[in-house]
């Protein structure tokens, strides 16, 4: 739809799946399982976390970010999906594209911060463990967080208003299922070179940078399991951040699968769909499934619930 008086977009189709035919229901009902599942197992690792004076520590901190992060990623993404799927399509307003992009590109980077900080937490918790309450104390893991949250909205912010003075004079169908940057920009009359420009230079700090981050951290982290005697001894140590490698590991290929195979629509909103989709749902069942402490944490909690409820 064009805007009559400025002769701009208005309104964006985002097309989403269009050969599900017979599985459109299934797929629908697979949709809303996940996003519940999601959404509530995120929601109780940030209250399992929060409720247990054992898991005070700054993994845990990290950890409940990382939890929101998911729910703030899972919620631009999927409510709507739901949509496109059930009525084969979505009619969103331009301005509702950008905001979708703003949340989305915000909670991804967050993503690479967040796991960046966690790998350095490793890091200190395994290769420098007499000086790791010195380190990373609460002052310390509030700040980090904080610069973590206030960087990644204050540039996506700029990126998103800078996209905003392209002018859009139709089509105005977007073959994908989330408002992405590349499809917005194919919608564009006007020259996106710049927007092209800032965009690479954003993804030095905030993708390659926490990258750099995480593979230098766990460089030190093998070296250092390695030189431990016992193979109990380097089991354990290992085990302390099995789950942020698994998360990490998920993460990263999910996203760089985009651009190593092959560059067609539907590999596209395959890979797109797992780390907006799936990635948001496993990432709190790594964490709960292979966490001791936060097993017992949940026991106690939910033996709590059921002697206040009896």
């Amino acid at each position: 739809m064009l805007s009559s008086n400025s002769n701009t977009v208005a309104e964006i189709v985002l097309m989403g799946f269009q050969n599900l035919q017979s599985f459109r229901i299934s797929f629908f009902l697979l949709l809303m399982v996940i996003f519940c599942v999601t959404v509530c197992g995120n929601l109780l690792i940030i209250l399992v976390v929060s409720s247990s004076r054992s898991l005070h520590s700054p993994m845990y901190f990290f950890l409940t970010q990382l939890s929101f992060s998911d729910i703030v990623l899972t919620t631009t993404i999927v409510p709507n999906m739901l949509h496109i799927v059930l009525y084969e399509g979505s009619l969103v307003s331009f301005i509702g594209c950008l905001i979708q992009f703003y949340f989305f590109s915000a909670s991804e980077s967050l993503e690479c911060l967040l796991l960046a900080v966690m790998s350095y937490d490793r890091y200190q918790a395994i290769c420098h463990p007499l000086h790791y309450t010195s380190v990373m104390t609460l002052p310390f893991c509030i700040k980090a967080v904080l610069l973590c949250w206030v960087m990644i909205f204050a540039v996506i912010l700029a990126l998103s208003v800078t996209m905003s003075f392209l002018w859009f004079c139709g089509p105005n169908i977007i073959d994908h299922f989330f408002c992405d940057l590349d499809p917005i920009l194919e919608l564009s009359c006007s020259d996106p070179f710049f927007i092209k420009i800032e965009d690479m230079i954003l993804v030095i700090p905030l993708g390659l940078c926490p990258f750099t981050v995480i593979m230098i951290s766990y460089a030190y982290i093998i070296i250092t399991i390695l030189k431990i005697p016992s193979v109990t001894g380097r089991q354990k140590t290992f085990s302390t951040c099995s789950s942020h490698l698994a998360v990490v590991s998920l993460y990263y290929e999910s996203l760089l699968s985009i651009y190593l195979f092959p560059n067609t629509e539907n590999i596209k909103k395959i890979f797109s769909m797992f780390y907006t989709v799936i990635t948001p749902l496993l990432n709190p069942m790594i964490y709960s499934l292979s966490n001791r402490d936060i097993k017992k944490a949940f026991q106690k909690l939910k033996r709590k619930c059921h002697l206040l409820f009896k």
